[in-house]
């Protein structure tokens, strides 16, 4: 039995390390897809893919948490296993604690010190004096760290601030005699001084996370369903061409007009000639673009790529309904767990409206209480959903941008952002992620967050200190829940690690879990009102934009890249215009022309 026990508790482990791996991936092709390349800072690069491994690795855990603890018990009997001993339990819970406080520690060291220095460091960088070979790595190093010394003071106070202030006493009803809530009160200064930190960051992320996940929670699914229109490479190239030539059959007749003139060209001739060159440069530019997006001069590998791209890209309306509609069926579980929560929880705003057991059905939870009886399917369904949030906030921030205020300060792009925008972002998501990790644990699946499939049996035992037997009394096998007084529960029910954590912050530091709380119908109703407005909006294909980002690409010599951005009709598939007639309405009749100013008669 006890080789049973530990082959299965080696398994989620194993499970846990895939999904760092998995983690570290995504971290990496974030970073570098987002990243400025004529700009990119090694310590920059670093940074940003260990604090988002780090961030990812802290959110992973909770699946794992959750199958640890629910391995511990059978769902059927309601009793412990023969191998989880009170020693056994009590190791599994001290190796997840030590792991949950060493990765939440490092997260809060990674936001105050590290991201912030590395801020600083890429800031001291002076291209002049590298030039002059002037530039010392001490003086670098001595005013980044000059700089960061802020932050490290801001840190010390934090955790001053939570060792010696006293948090919640359990004055505040009846429910709070109960052993869950007594355990959450009893914890040493360290320990205080640390929920009270973590708790400070995580509702400064909650703010955050309500503006942007919840914008881009409605946004990532639409983006998949209504994209923008979308005009054919093929048709793009006839249509610039057509465009070209009447731009310097304009230039010819100007230059023709003032043939011989002994004063040279007329200003308002020669004004609308520069005009048509500059037009002339776009055109050429985005002629360019049409034949890269074909794949001239590739090989025949990468055509028949593009053409299979082009073949499966109506896969992306399907994937973007089964986005929307998890996002929708997410934003439905978390409004009837907040109401309940409002409604029936034991203590209110006194301990962050902990809530007893869910008194309305919450379809996402019980999808994962269903899936947990088989793992890994709830390990995978909560990496995903977790994985969702994360993309989210990704595409929440690169639409909102990095404002103050309204005042847009950094944008961000794929491979137009910078560097100081890149660990800004990192920092934003960093505390993004502490607030997901709470919006799932206490929303979005809180019986399986707390409990997981973890059940314990009512019936009084045939002896004093033994497990009560419910194999005849399928009827008596009971859910855990927080507020229940029966003996039997307190011997069997385990709670997670990260709910006690986060229950914990929000008990002692009530402030904090009502913030968190009521910032979570902020973001719902973030999601409803950018969800709603993108249904009516209609997307527009900025030609103009595309031409700037051309512009760039030329320069950095990275027009390959730029391929991508048209969309897949028949005649990408077949590599043929339809029709000169075809060809001139899609793009004059459509308005997805080459847009361009100047004298075009």
């Amino acid at each position: 039995m006890a080789s049973a026990g530990l082959l299965q508790t080696s398994l989620i482990w194993v499970a846990y390390s895939v999904a760092v791996a998995l983690a570290l991936l995504v971290a990496i092709v974030t970073t570098f897809t987002w990243q400025m390349p004529r700009e990119r800072s090694a310590i920059v690069s670093t940074v940003a893919i260990v604090s988002l491994t780090a961030l990812l690795a802290t959110v992973f855990l909770l699946p794992v948490d959750i199958a640890l603890v629910s391995s511990t018990t059978s769902a059927t009997l309601g009793a412990k296993k023969d191998w989880a001993t009170p020693e056994r339990v009590d190791g599994i819970l001290l190796t997840l604690k030590i792991v949950y406080y060493s990765l939440y520690s490092f997260d809060a060291l990674l936001c105050l010190v590290i991201i912030p220095f590395a801020y600083f460091w890429y800031e001291e960088y002076d291209e002049v004096e590298e030039e002059e070979g002037t530039a010392s790595l001490g003086g670098r190093l001595w005013r980044a760290s000059k700089y960061t010394f802020v932050f490290v003071v801001l840190v010390v106070i934090l955790f001053l601030i939570g060792f010696f202030v006293p948090a919640a006493t359990n004055d505040h009803g009846k429910h709070l005699d109960l052993d869950y809530f007594k355990r959450l009160l009893s914890e040493n200064k360290g320990e205080k001084a640390l929920t009270f930190s973590v708790g400070l960051l995580m509702t400064l992320g909650t703010l955050l996370y309500a503006l942007y996940t919840g914008a881009g929670l409605a946004l990532l699914p639409v983006s998949f369903i209504k994209s923008a229109p979308s005009i054919s490479a093929p048709q793009l190239s006839a249509t610039t061409a057509s465009d070209l030539e009447h731009n310097r059959e304009l230039q010819r007749q100007l230059e023709m007009r003032n043939a011989g003139r002994p004063d040279g060209m007329p200003q308002k001739d020669r004004r609308e000639l520069d005009t048509l060159l500059r037009e002339e440069r776009t055109l050429v530019r985005r002629e360019r673009l049409a034949a890269e997006a074909r794949g001239d001069g590739r090989s025949k590998v990468y055509k028949a790529w593009t053409k299979i791209q082009a073949v499966f890209r109506p896969l992306k309306l399907l994937g973007g309904i089964l986005l929307l509609l998890i996002a929708i069926l997410v934003w439905v579980s978390m409004l009837i767990t907040g109401i309940d929560k409002a409604a029936n929880s034991v203590c209110k705003h006194h301990c962050g409206y902990i809530l007893g057991h869910i008194n309305v059905f919450q379809p996402v939870n019980w999808i994962f209480v269903q899936s947990a009886k088989a793992f890994p399917v709830d390990y995978i369904l909560m990496a995903l959903l977790i994985f969702l949030f994360f993309s989210s906030s990704i595409t929440g921030i690169a639409t909102v941008g990095i404002r103050f205020l309204w005042v847009r300060i950094f944008q961000i792009k794929k491979g137009r952002t910078a560097p100081q925008a890149l660990l800004i972002a990192t920092v934003m998501l960093a505390l993004i992620i502490l607030a997901i990790n709470y919006a799932v644990a206490m929303l979005a699946a809180p019986q399986y967050a707390i409990y997981g499939t973890q059940t314990f049996c009512a019936n009084s035992p045939r002896h004093p200190g033994e497990q009560p037997d419910c194999r005849d009394l399928p009827d008596l096998v009971r859910p855990c829940s927080e507020n229940l007084t029966d003996p039997a529960a307190k011997d069997v029910c385990t709670p997670t690690v990260m709910s006690v954590f986060l229950n914990r912050i929000t008990l002692n530091w009530p402030v904090f879990g009502a913030v968190d709380f009521w910032a979570q119908f902020a973001f719902l109703g973030v999601f409803l009102t950018v969800f709603v407005t993108s249904l009516f909006r209609t997307p527009r294909l900025n030609l103009g934009e595309i031409d700037e980002e051309a512009e760039a690409d030329e320069e950095e010599g990275l027009l390959a890249s730029t391929g991508r951005r048209f969309g897949a009709t028949w005649q990408d598939i077949t590599g043929r215009v339809r029709g000169g007639g075809d060809g001139a309405q899609g793009g004059h009749g459509n308005g997805y022309g080459t847009n361009g100013s100047g004298s075009r008669g």
